[in-house]
């Protein structure tokens, strides 16, 4: 359950135990009222001059130390469900306090990565600049520096024309045990990617293939025949790093970070990406970046909506041919217009030192 759900749990037994304890208090004063008229009785009773009226007394004496009897029987147990909701509520405040603490680590934790991420992000604005800076400096070299930035125009052009002519993407959808209700539009995000890709200036650059209900040998079965550049995951993740795929009665089947990181390390000689548009992924994407040079994953749970409009995008911009880097930074804006709050989810990593026009994926047709 949620930190929330916790809490109203908490105020809900609260709630129970403050009304028992005004049960007990009426029923204690009932039986302290009907002690007290039983002892007024037994006086009278002492006091009276007939033997009919000593009678009368007498049972009503015993009627009142009845009602006493029961009125303190009822308070027993009452006490006795006061005691187990007192019970409750220990064990309730416990586990409310056991999700508050996983949830401000989770928080430390995503916030620590955001640092991270800044700082590299900064740190690359800086070399930047001095690089810009460097060029700005070397503009009156004269023929040399022509001569020097023709050679490099020629260098860019070569590195363009040693990228493939096409690029393929695999799209693997797993939603397993789901119903009318919890069921993922994971065919409306395939569609729209493929949408997307075909509405982009380098359509034919970009092949796009879907995998569904996907199995573990699935995945090798795919990155064998298709020697994929982009590696796509779509569907559930858990908070323990667990990639939710299918087994054969298609039933859940969890798969580990390590061992998706193994099957992504036997693809890498073509994967350039692999992304991760499930929840909890980060660990994972950044388990991968050992072997591929970017990976893309969610620093926490990620709702339908967001995660379609982000991957969408996302595929649109490679398909305009711009950089990995520039890509995800578009497909984020775009969440930010779409679902304002939710564009800090998605996570990009790179391996250090690289080139943003080494992530450049698609080859124009010009070249």
């Amino acid at each position: 359950m949620s930190v929330d759900q916790y809490r109203n749990q908490v105020a809900s037994i609260q709630k129970n135990i403050a009304k028992l304890q005004g049960d007990k208090s009426k029923k204690v004063e009932a039986a302290a009222k009907a002690g007290k008229r039983s002892s007024d009785a037994v006086a009278s009773a002492a006091r009276a001059s007939s033997v009919s009226t000593a009678i009368s007394k007498q049972k009503e004496a015993v009627r009142y130390a009845d009602e006493q009897a029961k009125a303190q029987i009822e308070v027993g147990k009452i006490e006795k469900k006061i005691a187990d909701e007192q019970n409750k509520i220990v064990t309730a405040q416990r586990r409310l306090d056991d999700e508050v603490a996983k949830e401000r680590k989770r928080l430390d934790a995503a916030q620590t990565k955001r640092m991270k991420e800044e700082k590299k992000l900064l740190a690359d604005q800086q070399r930047t600049a001095r690089e810009q800076d460097r060029r700005m400096q070397n503009l009156g070299a004269g023929l040399s520096r022509h001569e020097s930035l023709h050679a490099q125009t020629a260098i860019e052009i070569g590195r363009l024309k040693a990228l493939p002519e096409t690029i393929t993407v695999v799209f693997f959808a797993a939603d397993p045990g789901s119903n009318s209700v919890t069921k993922l539009a994971l065919d409306e995000e395939a569609r729209l990617i493929g949408e997307r890709i075909r509405a982009s200036e380098h359509r034919d650059s970009v092949v796009f293939h879907t995998r569904w209900a996907v199995r573990p040998r699935d995945v090798l079965q795919a990155i064998n025949e298709l020697q994929p550049s982009i590696v796509h995951f779509s569907g559930h993740g858990t908070d323990a790093d667990m990639l939710v795929l299918q087994d054969d009665q298609g039933m859940e089947k969890h798969v580990t970070k390590e061992a998706i990181v193994s099957a992504m390390a036997l693809g890498a000689e073509s994967v350039k990406l692999v992304f991760f548009n499930t929840c909890f992924s980060f660990n994972q994407a950044q388990g991968c970046l050992k072997h591929v040079p970017a990976t893309i994953g969610m620093n926490r749970d990620v709702g339908d909506l967001p995660a379609r409009v982000f991957s969408a995008q996302f595929y649109s911009a490679i398909g305009f041919g711009l950089s990995i880097p520039k890509a995800f930074q578009q497909a984020k804006a775009l969440v930010s217009m779409e679902v304002p709050g939710e564009e800090d989810i998605p996570e990009l990593y790179l391996q250090d030192d690289l080139d943003e026009n080494l992530l450049i994926l698609v080859r124009p047709p010009s070249i």
